[in-house]
């Protein structure tokens, strides 16, 4: 008798469904002639002083690995900057982390916390990875749904609903992606109010917190009372235009940092030591960059913004991160029927914005982190797209 082939792939990988952006970005890579708003990554080539400061540790030979929490000068740069840009305070030798980009940081956290069964409050629409990453830590993800009458900001009394006796955090990203919403302070005093209350942890990834447009960014560690409850993850991608670098780091109490750093030591040891050289050089001497990136994202995201509504696809006032998230209702197509017809008739790639939940159907994420032509072209091609329906 023929012996039953065994499943090597565990169930829980095998369950996973791939992410909806790659699969657009696949589409489009084989076609020519295509204007992409789809890559979630800035346009900009990482400044030179940065890039040279990589050389300059590779020339003087700093190969060797560093510490698991990463080399202790950028961890006081960062504690530094972390102070001295959003007042929050961590020790450099013991609250702060290096990680492989913020999504290490995530992934990090989530295996830290979590047990069996445990509950995380995920605001959707949101980053493709935050569900799985729960699912894969061995937690539960509870979606709950921004809405775009209110902005896409979550409402306190919606957290309050989905609260049960096995709920540990909540995730948050402000600036959101893909919606490019902020949180202000008084939005997030609200949040962290829930959070003392049912003693919840929360997990705020905060890589956008540099691109913010019309008024200053709030860290949630900095409201009264969370910083002893709050994850806080941040990194070099998005702000210093270090994508390809793969560098974040996470900012914990030392009870939460010290259990995060026996999981982050066994499973990646540390982040890429040259990367490392590079975001000392970042945080030291990168300010400028980052001013003049943020004024060219403001022009660019009042361009399209402005642009969108006049084509008639509704569409709100992003505070930060790189984001427009329009609606297309009014075309009766759904997100994945838009941005499938979008592709191929007109050679725009967008994302739909379903994958990044069930409260994203009806919109389409356009990053605006590309050029002001390219973006004036892209218009008028989604445009005439609409025309044509």
């Amino acid at each position: 008798m023929k012996a039953t082939k065994r499943q090597f792939i565990s169930k829980m990988v095998t369950d996973l469904k791939p992410s909806g952006i790659r699969r657009f970005f696949d589409l489009a890579a084989g076609m020519e002639g295509v204007i992409s708003l789809g890559v979630g990554e800035p346009d900009f080539v990482t400044p030179w002083n940065i890039r040279e400061a990589a050389i300059n540790s590779l020339e003087r030979g700093f190969t060797a690995y560093t510490p698991n929490a990463g080399l202790l000068e950028l961890r006081e740069e960062i504690s530094y900057y972390m102070n001295s840009q959003f007042d929050v305070n961590y020790s450099p030798t013991d609250e702060i982390i290096v990680t492989v980009g913020a999504s290490s940081a995530i992934d990090l956290a989530m295996r830290t916390i979590l047990d069996p069964g445990d509950e995380v409050i995920v605001v959707e629409p949101c980053f493709v990875s935050y569900v799985p990453m729960v699912e894969l830590a061995g937690g539960v993800a509870v979606q709950v749904q921004a809405l775009k009458e209110n902005d896409f900001k979550i409402l306190p009394n919606q957290l309050e609903q989905v609260i049960s006796s096995k709920t540990k955090a909540i995730m948050l990203c402000s600036p959101n992606n893909p919606t490019g919403t902020m949180l202000n302070k008084q939005e997030l005093e609200a949040i962290a109010k829930i959070a003392i209350q049912h003693d919840l942890l929360i997990i705020a990834d905060e890589i956008y917190a540099e691109l913010s447009y019309d008024e200053d960014y709030t860290s949630m560690a900095a409201i009264e009372g969370m910083r002893e409850r709050t994850i806080l993850v941040n990194g070099f991608s998005k702000g210093f235009a270090m994508t390809g670098w793969r560098l974040g780091f996470v900012c914990a109490p030392i009870e939460i940092s010290s259990a995060m750093l026996k999981v982050h030591q066994y499973a990646l040891m540390c982040a890429s030591t040259m990367s490392q050289y590079a975001a000392i050089e970042a945080l030291k001497n990168g300010r400028p960059e980052v001013e003049e990136m943020v004024k060219s994202y403001r022009r660019r995201r009042n361009y399209i913004v402005q642009s969108f509504n006049e084509i008639g696809l509704e569409c709100h006032i992003p505070g930060g991160a790189f984001y427009a998230f329009p609606s297309i209702k009014s075309t009766g197509l759904t997100s994945q029927q838009f941005a499938e017809q979008l592709l191929m008739k007109e050679n725009v790639a967008v994302v739909p914005g379903d994958v990044f939940g069930e409260s994203g159907e009806g919109h389409i994420r356009c990053s605006y982190a590309s050029s002001l032509e390219e973006l004036q072209e892209a218009v008028n091609r989604i445009k005439r797209f609409i025309d044509s329906l």
